[in-house]
């Protein structure tokens, strides 16, 4: 699985990614044609391993054809596909279900992408605007915490994006963006350069652990129709009725109440600041303190210049 700490070092090259891993068969009208697409759309066999919509040489949107619907657009197509990735999820997902949300034919879709890999991707990239940037004048401790809370209300929001941060190269606009201000982040650190892909994995591969798992229990209770709190306590109370796993919870009931918190919310929160916090902690532990610049930085301060 690729993180965000991926995107910021080698652009989440992944090789199940690069084979394209995950896409509608492209004999499928896989062009405006709908003809079986190879590399010359001539049906002349297996289409080549693809990178990704942003180096498939297309202009970011496609004219519409005068014979194509009014008003259809990859701005359109895309927040659509957001949408519909929302309410229904990525399994569920399709060129076919997509058109009939939008009221076209799977065929017009074609004309503005030439995949389904195509529209996820594009689709992956847009929720990134999401994430506001950190303030600049901030101390990097700060801003580490505002990008990694952006980051994990992301993947709780949009519970489908943790298997395509994996699974494409995310070099979009805004994923690049993310990108780029979390590697200033990491800089502003104070750490050597040979530290910093190591401080910026454990941060963000966290995060998208933390925010993975939180978002697919909150769609488990949603899906239910019970709170997260009724769900935890119902839970609880089956593990508790099982005699092989009340010895385990049993044992843990201490370790829970000092935890804290009324809620799951609560509880959660407190686990997620406070595991943080210690990584922080293990930045500033690990800084290089030996030269003055790399003081200065650690310190968030500009280095004094030589008199």
């Amino acid at each position: 699985m690729v993180s965000a700490s991926d995107r910021a070092t080698n652009s989440g090259n992944d090789p199940e990614a690069a084979a394209g891993k995950g896409s509608e068969p492209t004999g499928k009208g896989s062009g405006p044609t709908g003809k079986d697409s190879g590399p010359t759309g001539k049906g002349s066999g297996p289409t080549p391993a693809r990178t990704s919509v942003w180096l498939d040489g297309q202009p970011p949107s496609r004219g519409r054809r005068t014979d194509s619907p009014a008003g259809l657009d990859r701005n359109r197509i895309t927040e659509a596909s957001v949408r519909l990735l929302d309410a229904e999820g990525l399994a569920k997902f399709s060129m076919r279900r997509l058109a009939a949300e939008l009221d076209v034919t799977a065929m017009s879709l074609y004309w503005y992408v030439d995949t389904k890999d195509d529209l996820l991707e594009l689709a992956l990239d847009s929720v990134y605007a999401e994430i506001a940037p950190p303030r600049e004048d901030a101390d990097w401790r700060d801003r580490l915490r505002e990008l990694a809370r952006s980051y994990r209300e992301l993947l709780v929001r949009h519970i489908w994006i943790s298997p395509l941060a994996g699974t494409f190269l995310n070099i979009g606009p805004n994923s690049v963006l993310f990108s780029s201000a979390v590697m200033d982040v990491i800089r502003a650190t104070g750490l050597p350069l040979e530290r910093q892909t190591g401080a910026l994995a454990a941060v963000f591969q966290f995060v998208y652990g933390f925010g993975t798992v939180e978002g697919h229990f909150k769609a488990r209770c949603d899906a239910t129709g019970l709170t997260q709190d009724a769900y935890h306590r119902h839970a609880m109370g089956t593990i508790r009725a099982q005699p092989h796993l009340r010895a385990i919870v049993e044992s843990s009931d201490d370790l829970m109440a000092a935890r804290g918190g009324d809620t799951v919310e609560e509880m959660r929160e407190r686990d997620f600041v406070f595991a943080l916090d210690l990584l922080i902690a293990g930045i500033e532990a690990k800084c290089d303190r030996t030269g003055p610049a790399a003081t200065a930085a650690h310190r968030g301060q500009q280095p004094q210049q030589p008199q």
